[in-house]
């Protein structure tokens, strides 16, 4: 290539890295990321104050705890995803950004569920309505139209962030709620979709989420490898994270089964 095409190239990445500047700020090179923590006042005096009361929670019949312990789990772990270097890389790579989505969908909401249970005893969900919609949210804005969207607006990224948490608490709410048969099926019906959206972004035959193709560039990796590695994440590991979940479930209820049965046989 010549001077001038190589020059054309780096412009045209120039501007397309200027083009996405996401919430967690515009993508990082490998030199800087690790100084890149996001300082969003808004967003540490949210967690500055939900610190104050969750150190501060007193220890009573609706706050246990192993509750307060799973919220204050559930803060750490945004500190990780919206105040950390993580945040800014999430900017630069597509896996890292589903990462971040996994997260947050299979481990702070199930925190944040456990942790506030007392306080969402008269939350009306159907564990196949929530299993519905939680998958149709997890879909939307992994498609590359919405995600792109999200991208280029704090507003929208916001809405994805608040959506995605909100409708996997619902799902986990829900699962914990249903009979451990029901609670299973849920489960492994999230796990079948979750592995196919992993796989169709896996054997995408291009690139599809231009917000990530200069970024990833910059670090010397192609668009389409950081692609295919965000799609098997979410198709192996996320998959694998909701089969754990199922078979836990099934665990717990063998046992509970085994333990109605010697009390059956004691009286």
């Amino acid at each position: 290539m010549s001077l001038r095409g190589v020059m054309h190239v780096e412009v045209h990445a120039l501007d397309e890295l200027r083009r996405w500047v996401p919430y967690c700020g515009e993508a990082p090179g490998p030199e800087v990321w690790l100084s890149r923590w996001n300082l969003d006042p808004v967003l540490g005096a949210v967690l500055l104050l939900a610190a104050l009361a969750l150190w501060r929670m007193p220890v009573g019949s609706d706050a246990t705890p192993r509750r307060r312990l799973s919220l204050r789990g559930a803060w750490a772990l945004a500190v990780v995803l919206y105040v950390s270097p993580l945040c800014a890389l999430s900017s630069t790579f597509f896996t890292v950004r589903v990462i971040h989505h996994l997260a947050l969908v299979l481990v702070m909401a199930p925190l944040l569920v456990f942790g506030l249970e007392p306080w969402l005893r008269r939350l009306p969900v159907s564990l196949w309505s929530a299993t519905a919609i939680a998958t149709v949210v997890f879909w939307i804005w992994h498609a590359p139209a919405p995600y792109a969207a999200a991208l280029s607006s704090d507003g929208i990224y916001a809405l994805m962030q608040g959506t995605l948490l909100a409708s996997a608490m619902a799902f986990w709410l829900a699962v914990r709620r249903a009979a451990p048969a029901a609670a299973m099926g849920a489960v492994l019906v999230t796990t079948v979709w979750m592995g196919l959206l992993g796989a169709l972004i896996t054997f995408a035959g291009r690139p599809l989420y231009p917000p990530h193709f200069a970024s990833a560039l910059s670090w010397g990796v192609a668009p389409l490898e950081d692609q295919q590695l965000a799609g098997i994440t979410m198709w192996a590991p996320g998959s694998i994270a909701y089969l754990a979940a199922a078979m836990w479930i099934g665990w717990r209820w063998m046992g509970a089964e085994r333990a109605r049965g010697v009390r059956a046989d004691l009286a």
